[in-house]
């Protein structure tokens, strides 16, 4: 079933109920939303010359136009490939050629990087806001191309922070399942509610509005473009019910803010794309109350692997309750989740392996990359390269990436165990722990710290919370760390620096 035919059937039944807001303001309605990408999905099958499957990239900053463009692929039968508007135009060409694609949406302030390194496949370079994007609005309507299940809809590309980035498919059927798992598992999302699409809509917040255009949700888009926690608190105050996607780094940064917010029209923030470390997860609950879901997942199976529910985050009283603020929750009820050992075995509870999921929410492989996607799927299993282990009671709770665990003597370190320790000192802002080199214990550990607390503390904090062979060898104070567009810090760059220093 094409995904589009959810907005298609919005628009008919309700067309008058507020679809997309911008700021403050409601910028289209459903029926309005439903023609226009309508229109736009005629123009791209008739004047731009596409066939059902091929492949059109939006890359550009949230804005209405980005939800009209995304429903246009989607109805025209076409698949999108939604580009992170941070990247580099060098790192677009690479996508844009891998992806095939022969249109892209762009920006007006990203047009001039597009165009310069626009690969031979590009055939037509449509610039948000400009004559040309408007004129095709006056193309004939088209009806919602029939799709089936397994057909492409979102070509997502990986962060690449290894190599190149590897384009998961997600079919038109991964997309319905991910959106039916976020509306029964996280959040019970209803008519009039809001989604504020804080975070970039070319990743985890994009899949946050297929579910709110399925259930008659408005999609709010701030008028400035950036994280402010100002915009934000003034968003949750004209939308009523708001939902919000949000890096663990955007909830710190809004619980440390010093703006006002009454956190009375929040619905549920959801926190994904990395762990949100304990101490910080307690100071965000203690700011803005029990209005907090947790979802673990990656671009191979979008959002839905894992949750930790309100209920459970708001239950201080279960004498567990730390543990559970600090797991990913548990299994969706659409997915089978597995820890296994290096042979694709089972491991029983309490043992540290690789975390494994099955189910339709999950990738059915790469873009043109078939030895990518053997190395990862298999026997139907997606085996994520993320490291955790089950609890008794069906917790999971992730340790670190497999690239990430140091193996000093012999004996396996979670970074994100010693992480969480130092992050109780009340002078350490951030912080991120990796291994180095050794030639007599393989690896040492070392802590890379944000704050002004002294080593002496920190080693002192480090003897009191866990074992001896834990602690930090060395720790090294920088005024910032590394990290993606997501604000997820990047070890790897970490380790090349550190492998610099003398």
């Amino acid at each position: 079933m094409n995904i589009a035919l959810w907005l298609e059937r919005s628009g008919l039944s309700h067309g008058d109920l507020p679809a997309i807001g911008h700021g403050g303001r409601v910028a289209r309605s459903y029926g309005e939303l439903a023609q226009r990408a309508a229109r736009l999905a005629g123009a791209l099958r008739n004047d731009c010359g596409l066939a059902p499957g091929e492949r059109v990239a939006i890359f550009a900053k949230n804005s209405p136009e980005y939800m009209e463009a995304l429903y246009a692929i989607w109805t025209a039968g076409l698949a999108a490939v939604p580009v992170n508007a941070k990247l580099h135009g060098r790192e677009l060409a690479y996508i844009l050629e891998h992806s095939g694609a022969r249109v892209c949406f762009v920006s007006a302030d990203l047009e001039a990087a597009t165009s310069a390194h626009a690969p031979a496949n590009l055939q037509r370079l449509i610039t948000i806001g400009a004559r040309e994007h408007a004129a095709l609005f006056t193309a004939d309507a088209i009806a919602v191309t029939p799709r089936g299940g397994n057909d492409l809809a979102w070509l997502f590309y990986t962060s690449g922070t290894t190599g190149r980035p590897k384009g998961a498919m997600l079919t038109h059927r991964v997309l319905s399942w991910a959106s039916h798992a976020y509306l029964s598992d996280v959040d019970h999302a209803g008519a009039g509610d809001a989604v504020l699409h804080a975070a970039p809509m070319s990743h985890g917040s994009g899949m946050y509005i297929m579910p709110h255009v399925a259930r008659l949700g408005i999609n709010v888009i701030p008028e400035s473009g950036a994280f402010e926690p100002d915009e934000i608190f003034a968003l949750f105050r004209r939308w009523p019910r708001t939902t919000m996607f949000a890096a663990p780094t955007m909830i710190k940064r809004l619980t440390e803010s010093d703006a006002d917010c009454d956190p009375a029209n929040i619905r549920t923030i959801v926190w994904g794309g990395a762990p949100m470390y304990v101490e910080d997860a307690v100071k965000a609950l203690d700011r803005f109350g029990a209005r907090f879901a947790q979802i673990y997942g990656q671009g191979e199976a979008p959002m839905t692997i894992t949750t930790l529910t309100r209920e459970d985050i708001a239950d201080r009283a279960h004498p567990r309750w730390m543990a559970r603020l600090g797991s990913a929750g548990r299994p969706y009820s659409c997915v089978e989740v597995m820890v296994a050992d290096g042979e694709g075995n089972p491991l029983p509870v309490g043992e540290t392996g690789e975390i494994c999921a099955r189910g339709d929410v999950v990738m059915p492989g790469y873009w043109q990359n078939p030895d990518a996607t053997a190395n990862t799927i298999k026997n139907g299993w997606l085996f994520t390269g993320d490291v955790g282990a089950f609890d008794g009671d069906g917790y999971l709770t992730l340790k670190d990436r497999s690239k990430d665990v140091i193996i000093s003597g012999g004996s396996n370190i979670y970074p994100r165990e010693v992480e969480e320790v130092l992050l109780k000192h009340n002078r350490v802002r951030e912080v991120s722990v990796i291994g180095r080199p050794d030639a007599e214990w393989g690896e040492v550990v070392v802590a890379y710290v944000v704050g002004e607390a002294t080593a002496e503390d920190l080693d002192r904090l480090c003897l009191d919370e866990i074992a001896r062979f834990k602690r930090p060898k060395d720790y090294v104070f920088v005024q910032q760390l590394p990290k993606n567009n997501y604000g997820k810090i990047l070890k790897t760059e970490l380790r090349e620096a550190d492998a610099k220093r003398e």
